[in-house]
């Protein structure tokens, strides 16, 4: 099942890129608040699975019209240095156990978005995005992925100069300015992907390929994430876990080729879709 946020309302895709309203086809049970069908995970899977889409009425969906599929998380926690490659490319040491940090819920956005650049050194980081579909606490890494809604793209926009500003840094706000976190372009439920545990995962900037990379590389499977995070907070039903970013951002490159006005910013991922930013700059 694909779960889209048109126009801020709930629709499950159809294989033809149509869309079913979840309130209309279910008589106001569900929707139309897309975050309506993540605090009842359980009964709206329940509900979707007997429905037949091909015979539902249908409406058309255009790409303009999408959101963040969930564009109101409680947490948005974020996992740093979670490919190999990456730490090495950002001169920092192989962690031991995630690296955790949060990007504020005002900087979600949705997959097609023009986004002003902030004073610093702006880069780009494609990412897997977890969301999480039921309370975690406590979870085992053998029982994780049945905590999990679904997954989608993400691009942890980063501004370098405040995410490494002395005396200690400041990643959450250099995580966080406005549109920083665009995701989409709808949630994909597990049961739609091949393997989970291995997807391309890829980056272009102005159509060339900056990272080419699989989930499989994690450091850190999402597994282990849900495990390490719900033993030291409670994951909530809508949370998102952006689980890291492979290498090929502008920081780890001798010529530090941060974004400019006017580039393009394309991030997808197999299975699942891909995502448009417009950079531009500061009025």
């Amino acid at each position: 099942m694909r779960l889209a946020n048109v126009s801020g309302r709930l629709v499950i895709l159809t294989a033809d890129d149509r869309g079913v309203d979840v309130a209309t086809v279910s008589d106001g049970r569900f929707g139309p608040d897309p975050m309506s069908a993540y605090a009842e995970w359980d009964a709206f899977t329940s509900w979707a699975s007997g429905l037949d889409l091909a015979s539902a009425p249908q409406v058309d969906v255009a790409r303009a019209d999408l959101g963040a599929p969930v564009p109101r998380p409680g947490q948005v926690l974020a996992i740093g240095l979670n490919y190999r490659a990456h730490a090495i490319e950002s001169g920092a040491q192989i962690p031991g156990r995630p690296v955790v940090f949060t990007k504020f819920v005002s900087s979600i956005t949705g997959p097609d978005t023009e986004v002003v650049l902030s004073d610093g050194d702006v880069d780009w980081e494609v990412e897997l995005v977890v969301v999480i579909g039921r309370e975690a606490r406590g979870v085992s890494r053998d029982d994780a992925w049945a905590y999990v809604a679904g997954l989608t793209v993400g691009n942890d926009v980063s501004d370098r100069a405040r995410q490494f500003a002395d005396p200690a840094g400041q990643w959450s706000m250099g995580k966080s300015f406005p549109g920083y976190g665009p995701t989409g372009p709808w949630l994909v439920t597990l049961d739609e992907v091949a393997d989970p545990d291995d997807l391309r995962v890829v980056c272009e900037v102005d159509g060339a390929v900056v990272q080419d990379s699989r989930s499989s590389d994690l450091i850190f499977s999402v597994p282990e994430l849900i495990e390490d995070l719900s033993a030291g907070l409670t994951l909530l039903p809508g949370d998102l876990v952006f689980t890291g970013t492979p290498s090929g951002v502008a920081l780890g490159r001798p010529d530090k080729p941060y974004l400019r006005p006017g580039q393009q910013v394309r991030t997808w991922i197999e299975g699942i879709g891909d995502l448009h930013q417009t950079f531009i700059a500061r009025p």
